[in-house]
This record gives structure tokens, sequence and C-alpha cells, in this order.
């Protein structure tokens, strides 16, 4: 049963191909949770099942979070799933679409994989489409309160959602500490990820990530997409935005419709098989 393990920017990934699973039709919620373990397993932030089926793309990938939950999309999975199907010879070409539940993105492989460019899609602030309760609306400027505190937010989707809070002052522990409340917040009826966000400049801005089925995340795609146009749509930044989060930057390019192109880097880690024994445990 092999692994193969990268991250992007810290924020790592295991891929899971399913032509090496051939008794899994995917893997259960028990085994994502005992993989993705830090003591109990190889350890990481996610799972990336494929590459399996497409009608739309050149490849399909599913994705799911440590607590066994699937994610509708992952810029930094996206970007590693590129570079294993480009180590693997499995592409030819340095450009190709995949598909996820959230959208079909288009990698272009640099530098032999270690850097990669996906078009993400476009982000949308529509309430219907992130979701968000309430009527529809534009979800720009609104209020939340998360401990007794409240805080001034943004929502937005690139294929999943992102709760978007712009601060003077930043620091992991706002993270830490409002991130999982404001993931289950009634106004968010899927849930949410959370990025709390600074700008430093016309040109950049920083931010610390709570995602969500995962916690605290030293680095996200769709996070700093969803930041980079939230603070384009304020006014803050203008259409290149270089997002620094605590596993490093990537490059945002803001197009026409908040179309976003994000850029980084990929490293692999290992590659290796698990032993039976692993999926004694339950966690």
């Amino acid at each position: 049963m092999r692994f193969h393990k990268y991250h992007a920017l810290g924020n790592d990934y295991i891929v899971l191909d399913p032509a090496d699973f051939p008794q899994w039709a995917r893997p259960s919620e028990a085994q994502i949770r005992v993989i993705c373990h830090r003591n109990f397993g190889v350890g990481s932030d996610g799972i990336l099942w494929g590459p399996i089926a497409s009608e739309t793309a050149d490849f399909g990938l599913r994705i799911f979070n440590p607590d066994g939950s699937e994610a509708e999309k992952s810029g930094n999975g996206l970007r590693i799933f590129s570079r294993y199907l480009w180590d693997q010879s499995r592409v030819k070409a340095q450009s190709f679409a995949v598909e996820t539940p959230g959208g079909v993105a288009r990698s272009e492989i640099r530098e032999e994989g270690r850097l990669i460019s996906v078009a993400m899609g476009a982000v949308s602030f529509d309430s219907r489409r992130i979701p968000v309760a309430g009527t529809a609306r534009e979800v720009i400027g609104e209020s939340i309160e998360a401990q007794g505190r409240r805080f001034t937010f943004c929502a937005a989707t690139i294929g999943n959602p992102h709760c978007v809070i712009p601060v003077d002052e930043l620091s992991p522990d706002l993270a830490r500490r409002y991130g999982p409340d404001i993931e289950i917040h009634p106004l968010f009826p899927k849930r949410t990820n959370v990025q709390f966000m600074r700008v430093l400049d016309r040109s950049s801005i920083q931010i610390e990530i709570w995602e969500r089925g995962a916690g605290y995340t030293l680095a996200s795609g769709t996070s700093s997409s969803a930041a980079a146009a939230v603070a384009h749509r304020l006014g803050l930044v203008d259409r290149s935005v270089a997002v620094r989060m605590p596993g490093g930057t990537l490059d945002i390019e803001i197009g026409d419709g908040f179309s976003i192109r994000m850029t980084g880097t990929v490293n692999k880690v290992a590659e290796g098989e698990f032993d039976p024994e692993l999926f004694a445990v339950t966690v």
C-alpha cells in the first residue's frame, strides 16, 4: 500500500493513488484519521485520493481532511497532486486540468515541478454560493461574534467557503483561539475556513489560518486566494498580491471577475508503504 508525501509551504498532504489500493473504493473516515494522525500515523494535513476518472478534465481528485470529512478544493493540494502526476510521468504536457468537487483547475508545471501555478477559478462573495445564512447578498463588511469578541468579516468562495477577517494586529493565537468557533458558526451551514488578515502594503498581505476539518494550518492555497480577493474587493491591494503565511509566501494574481492564478513551491518529503498494523489503531 504505497503512499507519497509532499508539502507546499509546510501544508503537507499524502497522495494515495487508487491504482495502489484496488481493495478500496475510497479511504474510510477511520483510515483517513489514523493515516493523518501525527503520532499514530504518517501525519499530514489531508489525503489526496487520485487520479480518478473525470468527464470534464484530464484527471479527477478527491480531497479529505484529517477528521475524515471531504474538502471541495485545496490550492496546496492541487499543486501537490500536480507535482505527483509530474513525478510519476502521468503527464507529458506542462499544462493540464484537474477536476475537484469544487470545480476544475488548470495546473502549469514550472522548474521541473518545484514551482507550480494553478488557475483556481473565480472568487465569489455571493451568500448563496458560499453559502452564508440569511438573505441573498454580497457578504462584505458584516459582523460576527466569537467568545464575546466581535469581528468584521467578508465571506467568499473559490469552490469552498471562507471567512476573511481584516485585523490591525495579527498573531497565530487569533486563529487558534477564535477559529474553532467561527468554523462552526450558524452563519455557515457547511462550516467555513477562517483567515485573519493584515494588509502590509498595496502588494502584500499576511494571514493566519484556521482550516475547516484540519485546524491551525501553516499555509493554504484557497485561503490565500480568498484573502487576496477580499483585500482587492475592499480596495486595499492591487491585482498582484504576495500572501505571507507562517509556512511561506504564495503569489496571487487577480484577473477579471476575481479569477485567481496561484503560484508557489512544492517539496517532496517521502514515499513508502503502510504496514497493516497502522490500521489496527482507532483514533
